[in-house]
């Protein structure tokens, strides 16, 4: 049964589906971690930090498992949306959406005059690179880059457990983090900004011209040339410019003697 909910309405409800084997997926996504925590960057691992952090109970333990074993058949990460299919124990994959509260472009705009002046953020942005105090610009304009609160994010999933979330959700969640370790950026698409959208951004805000500084005097005008052709051509006074000493060549036109008579 399809069923929209935010986070904290049924954490705690259990509901009356025992728990089940699921069946074997064919070409599952399997998670890269076989153990230990998910994620390698220190984004996808904050993302399961704050994911954890939500206090949701066992099912995250089930969805590690889930992740593991490759029950995530389908996913794709669009704009402020995650869907993706986890086949259960029923024949039909369960169908899965994620939808992240997305930033306006009012807030998009004012990160944007914030990072412009962090050369250093700006910079590996532009270069697809993710600066590991990134969070601190988000703070600084007021915003955050991932979600800080549990209705931030509002789930749904086609199985008929009720509790929220249920481990197919978990396991996506799990696997998201790993996506993340490949494509930062699509952090910044959850949040409703994509890749393309921030770099053209960023580089509109680089390439504003500084303004102006104030005027100084100008400089006064060159004197003009003399009139006069001899002062121009210098038979006035040289003063005291030295053109050095002039001397009479040791060999005079000996080049000219060899060559002969000029034919004209």
């Amino acid at each position: 049964m399809s069923r929209w909910r935010r986070y904290g309405y049924y954490d705690d409800y259990r509901g009356y589906y025992p728990p089940s084997r699921p069946r074997e997926a064919k070409g599952g996504i399997k998670a890269q971690t076989k153990r230990g925590g998910f994620g390698q960057s220190w984004w996808a691992k904050r993302w399961i930090a704050v994911l954890e952090s939500f206090d949701i109970g066992a099912r995250l333990g089930r969805g590690r498992s889930y992740a593991r074993r490759g029950q995530v058949t389908h996913l794709e990460v669009g704009d402020g949306t995650v869907t993706a299919k986890v086949q259960g124990s029923r024949p039909k994959p369960y169908d899965v959406v994620i939808k992240v509260a997305a930033l306006s472009k009012a807030d998009w705009k004012k990160l944007a005059d914030t990072l412009g002046k962090q050369a250093l953020f700006a910079a590996k942005l532009l270069a697809g690179e993710m600066p590991e105090n990134i969070e601190d610009a988000f703070k600084a304009a007021g915003l955050s880059l991932f979600p800080g609160k549990s209705r931030d994010l509002v789930t749904d999933c086609s199985c008929p457990d009720w509790s929220n979330p249920c481990k197919h959700i978990a396991a996506v969640y799990y696997l998201l983090g790993e996506e993340f370790d490949r494509d930062p950026f699509l952090i910044f698409k959850l949040r409703g900004m994509t890749r393309e959208k921030l770099v053209a951004l960023l580089g509109a805000k680089a390439a504003v011209p500084p303004k102006p500084e104030a005027a100084s005097e100008p400089a006064p005008p060159a004197e003009p040339l003399p009139a006069e052709p001899g002062t121009f051509w210098g038979a006035g006074d040289a003063g005291e410019m030295t053109l050095g000493e002039v001397r009479i060549p040791p060999a005079a036109a000996a080049l000219p003697r060899r060559l002969g008579n000029f034919p004209f």
